[in-house]
């Protein structure tokens, strides 16, 4: 019987025959379009120092940018001495040689259907890449694949500082004009280690997970118990910019001469001249706010990237609140709709079309040069403000924080957006209807104690599932040993639909799923207390179609999304929200819903994406 693979932390959509892939080996002449190095170093950011883990000599790393429907290749080479790496792509990737220890790199959001042995996810798709070696990742997009993504490697607590924006250009072919565009991503500062945090929530005893420090935007921000001081004008941060679409339609390059992403070993030190891209920020001492630099009168694409590990941000703009978020995930183009603010989870991305003020408007202000962005953290015990700048021109000084909010943002963050985004071109929409559902899974969510290693561990479904969960990659185990090592599907339907043998939920070809994560009380202690979970799917996009308070009632969400005429775009992360503090423990605190039609084979993660909640099962 041919299946697809879906697991607990796992989602594959027809498993793959050795007949399938086809191995590539490069020699000494081959050169790839894109070079990324990771390296661990002390890094100047937050007003502090921390060792961390970073490419191209900074993080966020260079912002690489791919053309649709063309061929990539992205060398990354893992120069760390003791840590494995990984990079989350959707393409093929080849080991060149063999090591210890080893590394994955994830292309967050693409789907990686013609590549699933390049996913970046350890232990389901690929081998990690060893220090001292590298990997030839295969990027292959697709002609609707234009948006906003990124990369982060999918090892440990790596991701909290190794990631770069990843854009796959429009060309012309945006349904929306724009003169220009600016990358935000945001990100934590935590002043313990990776080492130190894994330390923190995977061993007993159980520590609690570490609360973050600080939020940083592209690279640069204010930690807690630090202060931001003054800047003098200067350099223009332009992260990101440098196209414009489609006043004037960009004109196609072959992958190797695609002039925006940076050549092999960027250094991000260059001086950039008045309205020139930047594609890579650079990390400095300097204790002053995050700049974004705009012209007045012009229309931007602010592409919103969701980079932290663990923090649930909610954000606006003092003296702007018109934002039309246009895309989301990297997906199909949506109605466009207006919103005073943005919430972005872990692994989010957001395209927002954003109008600057004319200069009769700025001067109407007073003469007003600089604006804040205000963002907070919510659904955390600890609770952390702070602040961006807008800048209309780069001669203004750079302001210190305000000493109180510039603006009011709410504390409910559960009903932003829901319902809402629907996509801008719905007769070539696949969403499934209710009709065409043939299983639910429902995937309860739950914090509980291992009782024979008293470690405090997350499982979905009644399973934990962590880098150390297999020997051997399932993919992998898959191509060597074909239909013996494939998930038995009949003994999944019999088993709470995940396979006892791999423990991975097999799905067949072209099976319509609604995926149903249920929130509860956390069990550990008999506490009851209540997260949020960022559920981020690798592989095929997608239709989010709701969430609520309580348990779910598929009956009642039907009503609702036919009483809407609702018909949802493709998502590859959404939020599980936090809708009370404390419930009884095990008792049912919140739903999100997915449908998929599974269509692209492969072994494919499905897992919260607070690296946290990663290493301890989920």
């Amino acid at each position: 019987m041919r299946t697809n693979t879906f697991s607990s932390l796992l989602i594959g959509a027809g498993l793959p025959f050795a007949a399938l892939a086809e191995r590539v080996v490069h020699d000494e002449s081959f050169i790839p379009d894109h070079v990324l190095r990771v390296n661990s170093s002390q890094v100047p950011t937050g007003c502090q120092s921390r060792q961390a883990v970073i490419v191209n000599g900074t993080s966020p790393g260079p912002a690489i940018h791919l053309l649709p429907g063309a061929q990539s290749w992205i060398r990354v080479y893992n120069d760390m001495a003791d840590q494995n790496l990984t990079m989350v792509s959707t393409y093929t990737i080849i080991p060149l040689r063999n090591s210890r220890l080893t590394k994955e790199q994830h292309w967050h959001g693409l789907t990686q259907r013609m590549a699933p042995f390049a996913d970046g996810a350890p232990q389901a798709a690929q081998w990690p890449i060893p220090p001292g070696h590298f990997f030839d990742y295969e990027i292959a997009t697709q002609a609707e694949d234009p948006g906003t993504y990124f990369y982060h490697s999918h090892v440990g607590m790596q991701a909290m500082s190794c990631f770069g924006p990843l854009i796959v250009d429009d060309c012309g072919s945006s349904p929306h004009q724009y003169d220009d565009e600016r990358v935000f991503v945001f990100h934590d500062y935590f002043t313990e280690t990776g080492h130190q945090m894994m330390d923190s929530v995977a061993k007993a005893p159980y520590k609690g997970v570490p609360e973050t420090d600080g939020i940083l935007l592209n690279g640069q921000g204010v930690s807690t118990g630090k202060t931001a001081k003054p800047g003098n004008p200067g350099r223009k941060f332009i992260f990101g910019g440098g196209y414009s679409s489609p006043r004037g339609l960009a004109p196609v390059f072959p992958p190797r001469l695609h002039p925006r992403s940076p050549g092999p070993l960027p250094t991000g030190d260059e001086e950039i001249e008045d309205g020139e891209s930047q594609q890579q920020t650079s990390n400095t001492d300097d204790c002053i706010l995050p700049v974004i630099d705009v012209d007045p009168g012009k229309t931007y694409r602010f592409r919103f990237i969701g980079g932290t590990g663990l923090s649930f941000l909610t954000m606006g703009f003092e003296g702007h609140s018109n934002l039309i978020v246009v895309q989301v995930d990297g997906s199909e183009y949506n109605v466009p709709v207006s919103t005073d603010r943005i919430q972005l989870g872990a692994g989010q991305r957001f395209d927002v079309m954003f109008t600057t003020k004319t200069e009769d408007e700025l001067k109407a202000d007073g003469d007003k040069k600089t604006y804040f962005l205000q963002f907070e953290t919510r659904d955390r015990p600890n609770p952390y403000r702070g602040y961006g700048v807008l800048r209309y021109s780069s001669q203004a000084d750079v302001p210190a924080a305000p000493e109180n909010p510039v603006i009011t943002l709410p504390t409910d963050v559960t009903d932003w957006l829901e319902y809402t985004l629907q996509p801008l071109y719905p007769d070539t929409s696949k969403a499934p209807t209710a009709a065409e559902v043939t299983r639910r899974i429902v995937v309860d969510c739950v914090q509980t104690q291992d009782e024979a290693t008293g470690r405090v561990v997350w499982e979905l479904a009644g399973l934990p599932w962590t880098e150390d969960s297999r020997t051997s990659p399932l993919l992998v185990d898959i191509y060597q040993h074909g239909e013996a090592a494939i998930p038995d599907y009949d003994a999944a339907i019999n088993n709470n639909n995940w396979d006892p043998k791999t423990e991975s939920f097999p799905v067949k070809l072209n099976e319509v799923l609604e995926i149903v994560f249920q929130n509860t009380g956390s069990r550990v202690r008999g506490s009851g207390f209540v997260e949020s979970h960022p559920f981020h799917a690798h592989g095929q996009h997608y239709y989010d179609i709701g969430s609520g308070p309580g348990r779910y009632d598929a009956d009642a969400n039907n009503a609702k999304l036919e009483e809407l005429d609702y018909k949802p775009v493709r998502r590859d992360t959404t939020m599980l929200y936090r809708y009370d503090d404390r419930v009884e423990a095990g008792q049912a605190a919140g739903w999100r819903a997915w449908r998929i039609r599974a269509e692209d084979p492969g072994v494919w993660m499905i897992h919260c994406h607070i690296l946290a909640h990663m290493m301890m099962g989920k």
